[in-house]
């Protein structure tokens, strides 16, 4: 069986199929159905507080796995993708990976700021809130970012990905959400931010730790997204604000992010605008920093920097938010490729070959000009 290729034909499918997954057992869970409340009680489950039998709330291993562990397995995965931030950079790549994290961060916080002002933070415009567009427009999925440039791009285009890497995770959400606001304490960075760290100063020391580290980046990517959906409800993808939310936050992602790359670009005198697409995605991964920033907005309320009433209040939208970045991680893995292949088919027609460095391009243009006069 091809399981595994099956689901990686979807976009994002290692994300976004195991969050599905979760979300459909944990709808069907809190129907309550009578047959499976009879079986689990027959089996000598537990009941919930509420008195009812969950099958992902069985207590032991299952449940830490299943329901529980999202937390953990996220906290894994920011620690493996830490340890492969490699800070040794050609300084072209350096260049092209520093203008378009910065680009994409610039946009989605403008973008965030500006609906925060104008449309309700928490419950905005088509359901959509600061955190959602912060997060689903900052994080840019890598894997595609890579497959893109590396057929289309040229080495300086694929180099910058070391750079890029750096938006994976919750830091700049959280950084954003610091600078328009909201109350996170230096200690919530450091807790949420610290296994990140310690993974990359261990991966820059040590190239071995850096290799045995590497599963992490994907490994434990189904595990925490199936855990993730295990706390969601399938009417969130079904309800037609966070629905239309999402691909409003897919299409904000898309043209925003692509359209400042570009300008940036332009500024500092690049020729292919192939990298600036590639990366105006949403990451899968990104459907997790909503929980991350939860995590750390817990730390804030036991130390008094936020109060119960606003955590209360980001609790109850992080469902949602996952659901729209969910759907833009999906809807940006389609656009990205189709907006990649008609800057290519532009760029050569004036004579732009995408897969050149400028130095490969001077020495393309001195040889065709060579046989010419010969």
């Amino acid at each position: 069986m091809r399981i595994k290729d099956t689901i990686e034909k979807v976009p994002g499918g290692l994300m976004i199929v195991p969050l599905l997954l979760g979300a459909t057992l944990n709808t069907i869970d809190q129907l309550h159905l009578p047959f499976v409340q009879t079986i689990l009680k027959a089996l000598g489950a537990a009941p919930t507080d509420e008195g009812f039998y969950e099958f992902l709330r069985i207590g032991g291993f299952s449940q830490e796995l299943f329901k529980d562990g999202a937390l953990v397995l996220i906290a894994l995965f920011l620690f493996s993708i830490g340890s492969q931030m490699n800070m040794k950079v050609g300084a072209k790549a350096l260049k092209k990976g520093a203008i378009l994290t910065g680009s994409k961060y610039l946009g989605g916080v403008v973008v965030g700021v500006a609906f925060g002002f104008f449309f309700d933070p928490w419950h905005g415009l088509l359901g959509l809130s600061t955190l959602a567009i912060i997060a689903g427009m900052t994080n840019s999925n890598g894997g595609l970012y890579a497959a893109l440039t590396g057929q289309y791009g040229n080495r300086s285009d694929v180099g910058g990905l070391s750079i890029l890497s750096l938006n994976d995770g919750p830091f700049f959400t959280l950084v954003a959400l610091g600078l328009m606001g909201t109350a996170f304490p230096v200690i919530s960075f450091i807790a949420v931010l610290l296994p990140l760290a310690i993974g990359m100063i261990l991966g820059n020391l040590d190239p071995k730790i850096r290799e045995f580290l590497k599963p992490g980046e994907t490994l434990p990517i189904p595990f925490f997204a199936f855990a993730l959906g295990a706390g969601m409800n399938l009417a969130n993808f079904f309800n037609p604000e966070v629905l239309a939310g999402g691909l409003a936050l897919a299409f904000l992602t898309f043209f925003v992010t692509a359209g400042l790359g570009i300008l940036a670009f332009k500024i500092f005198k690049e020729k292919s605008f192939i990298a600036p697409i590639a990366e105006s995605s949403t990451a899968g991964n990104a459907a997790a920093t909503p929980a991350a920033i939860l995590a750390a907005a817990a730390v804030a309320v036991s130390s008094g920097a936020m109060s119960a009433a606003e955590y209360a209040q980001l609790e109850s939208i992080v469902p949602i938010a996952t659901a729209q970045i969910s759907i833009s991680t999906i809807t940006t893995a389609l656009l990205c490729p189709l907006g990649v292949i008609l800057i290519d088919r532009y760029q050569r027609k004036r004579g732009i070959d995408g897969t050149l460095d400028e130095v490969d391009s001077d020495r393309k243009k001195t040889k065709t000009k060579e046989v010419t006069e010969l």
